[in-house]
C-alpha cells in the first residue's frame, strides 16, 4: 500500500484513524454483527463469538476510561522517554492503546478508571519522504 500523500495532505498514523475531508478526525472500529464486540483493524472472524465476515465500521467515542498504564523509561533511539503507555476503554465499546499525555509521570497522580479523552496531534517527526502524520493520544478529561 502506498501511503504517500500526493497532495501534501497529512496522513493518518494508523489505518483505523479516519480523516474525512472537512470533518474532525476519529477512530474507527469494526463491530461484529454476531455479538457486538468491537475491534480495531480488519477482521475475518470474531475473537469473541467466532462468526465470520459479519463486521461493520463503527465510529468510536472520543471519551473513555483508563484501563491500565505503564510508565516507559526505555525505548527505541529517537523516542523521548519517559512517557505513559496506556490502554483505554472507550465509551460505547472499543479498547485502544496509546500514550497518555498531559499528566505528571507519578503513579500517585494517575488513577485506573480516570476519565480521559482522545486528542489528535501532528506527529513530532516526518517520514523519509517528508510526509506529516496525524496521531492520537489520550489526556485526562477536564
Amino acid at each position: 500500500m502506498d501511503i504517500t500523500a500526493s497532495d501534501g495532505a497529512m496522513l493518518p498514523i494508523v489505518p483505523f484513524l479516519k480523516m474525512p475531508k472537512g470533518q474532525a478526525p476519529y477512530l474507527e472500529g469494526q463491530e461484529c454483527g454476531g455479538c457486538g464486540a468491537i475491534f480495531l483493524g480488519e477482521r475475518i472472524s470474531c475473537a469473541s463469538c467466532g462468526v465470520e465476515g459479519k463486521f461493520s465500521a463503527k465510529r468510536l467515542s472520543n471519551r473513555g476510561e483508563l484501563y491500565v498504564y505503564s510508565i516507559v523509561y526505555r525505548s527505541f533511539p529517537g523516542i523521548d522517554v519517559p512517557y505513559v503507555s496506556a490502554i483505554v476503554d472507550l465509551e460505547g465499546g472499543g479498547t485502544v492503546k496509546g500514550n497518555l499525555i498531559n499528566v505528571e509521570l507519578d503513579p500517585e497522580k494517575i488513577q485506573m478508571g480516570m476519565p480521559v479523552e482522545v486528542v489528535y496531534l501532528t506527529a513530532p517527526r516526518k517520514d523519509s519522504d517528508g510526509n506529516e502524520y496525524l496521531m492520537y493520544s489520550f489526556q485526562p478529561r477536564s
